[in-house]
């Protein structure tokens, strides 16, 4: 588990870089490019369109976990607006909250008991 936490922040330390260079570089006009190159019906539009539903999946994945309570919605519309950054920092802290309990991190501590 602490090599599955060590590659966490990893992940969230890269793309957290990595996005602040793109937004020092081309501002914050994420949408309006993202949507544009799916209009576009091109490579790039089907790679945002696969990662749209991937977001979604996760998002409602996070819903699931938390029973589709308030705050299970609220971290799913979170889950959907920042994707990985999100999912890192959110696996990370649910390994500890369930001391490396895969079980748990997956279906939640209810489900799992």
């Amino acid at each position: 588990m602490t090599m599955f936490r060590i590659m966490l922040i990893m992940l969230c330390g890269v793309l957290t870089v990595y996005t602040a260079i793109v937004i020092a570089n081309h501002g914050t006009g994420l949408f309006s490019v993202f949507y544009g190159d799916i209009a576009v019906m091109a490579w790039p539009g089907q790679f945002n369109l696969d990662f749209s539903m991937l977001l979604l999946l996760m998002a409602i994945w996070v819903a699931w976990r938390h029973q589709f309570s308030l705050a299970g919605f609220a971290l799913a519309l979170i889950a959907g607006l920042f994707g990985a950054i999100f999912l890192t920092l959110y696996m990370f802290v649910i390994s500890i909250q369930t001391q490396g309990n895969v079980k748990a991190m997956l279906l939640g501590t209810p489900r799992a008991s």
